[in-house]
Order: structure tokens, then C-alpha cells, then sequence
């Protein structure tokens, strides 16, 4: 029974992995957005800025290391690996706060939980995103 538990999850080990790091990413987004929030009293797009920036910073290096277990061996590979991963990772942070932006702002809808539909949506996009371009295993 343990063997083939073990199977599967040697076999989904990168989604599983993602979704376990993606869900503490989006729980630190979350929390983060709402100290900027509440603690800290700005504004939506302020708020959903910082907390991209501190759920980034964990994304790379979670992904990184323990995801898709990236090696480089030179900072030059690294710095391109890094500078790609932030670049989309912009993307998706626009998306995150043109989302916040339009349901919280202007229709008035709550926002924690639109920082939960919006981060759904952004962890989705994240994974194609890492898996296709940023740490694409190089074919052999």
C-alpha cells in the first residue's frame, strides 16, 4: 500500500509540490495584504503591490529550491532564471490588482475574498508560466 502511495507521489511530486509551496504562497500573499490593509490602513493596489512583492520573493525561492529544483551554476544563469521568474510574475501581479482593483474599488465586493478568487486565478497561470519558461528542464 505504502509503495504505491509512494509511486504516485513520485510520479506528481512537482504538481503536488506546487500546490503545497502555491497554497503557502497564496496564504502569505493573503496575510500580507491584509497587515498592508488593516494594520497599516492603505489602499487596495497598494496593498495587493506589497503583498506581490513579498509572495514573489517566497515563490522564487520555494519554486526554486523544493519545486522544480533548478540548479544554476553561474549568477548569470541564476540572474536570468530570476529575471524571468519576476517578469511573469508581474504579469500575474497586474492581473492580481486590476482584479482587486475593479471588484473591490469600484463594485465594492469583500475584499479578502476577492484576494482568494483573484489568487486562485494567478496560481494557475503561475505554474504554466514556471513549468514551460521559467524552469524548463533542458531536453538531454
Amino acid at each position: 500500500m505504502f509503495s504505491k502511495i509512494w509511486e504516485l507521489y513520485l510520479k506528481y511530486k512537482e504538481v503536488i509540490l506546487y500546490l503545497v509551496f502555491g497554497g503557502l504562497t497564496t496564504l502569505v500573499n493573503i496575510v500580507t495584504y491584509a497587515v498592508f490593509a488593516y494594520v497599516f490602513n492603505t489602499d487596495t493596489v497598494t496593498s495587493t503591490a506589497g503583498a506581490w512583492l513579498v509572495s514573489v520573493i517566497f515563490a522564487y525561492i520555494t519554486n526554486k529550491i523544493f519545486v522544480f529544483e533548478s540548479r544554476t551554476d553561474t549568477f548569470a544563469l541564476l540572474f536570468k532564471e530570476c529575471a524571468s521568474f519576476f517578469g511573469c510574475r508581474l504579469a500575474t501581479g497586474i492581473m492580481d490588482i486590476a482584479v482587486m482593483y475593479v471588484s473591490v474599488d469600484l463594485l465594492h465586493f469583500n475584499d479578502i475574498i476577492m484576494k482568494i478568487v483573484s489568487n486562485v486565478l494567478v496560481v494557475v497561470l503561475n505554474y504554466i508560466f514556471s513549468k514551460l519558461f521559467i524552469f524548463k528542464k533542458e531536453e538531454a
